[in-house]
């Protein structure tokens, strides 16, 4: 009766552990995506600096105004995503910590 009990909270524990790693792998996706945004931006800018001399800014400052913003919006977006999976990582990462305290038998599993 007892090695059933131990058998239960043992799985009811592995099946936290996978939920919890199942977060951590969203957020690191959540991450690789804002990566990916604030890659955008900056192609962008790089593509305006080096034809530069093909335009005058003045002439096309219309089209250079929503496109700041664009990507003004664009970077703030990215960087609150990096920093937001950055901040849950950190927590399942507590998460996983304090289990591996409270079951010490499964300690060598958790990494």
């Amino acid at each position: 009766m007892i090695a059933d009990i131990d058998k239960a909270d043992s799985t009811v524990v592995m099946d936290e552990i996978q939920l919890i790693l199942a977060e951590k792998r969203t957020s690191l996706s959540v991450m690789r995506t804002g990566i990916a945004i604030l890659a955008l931006p900056l192609s962008v800018m790089s593509v305006l600096v080096a034809t530069s001399r093909l335009y005058d800014a003045l002439n096309v400052l219309h089209f250079l105004i929503p496109l700041g913003i664009l990507n003004f919006a664009l970077v703030v977006l990215s960087v609150y995503l990096i920093v937001r999976s950055i901040m849950r990582i950190h927590f399942y990462d507590k998460l996983l910590y304090q289990i591996k305290l409270k079951k010490s038998e499964l300690a060598e599993l958790i990494e």
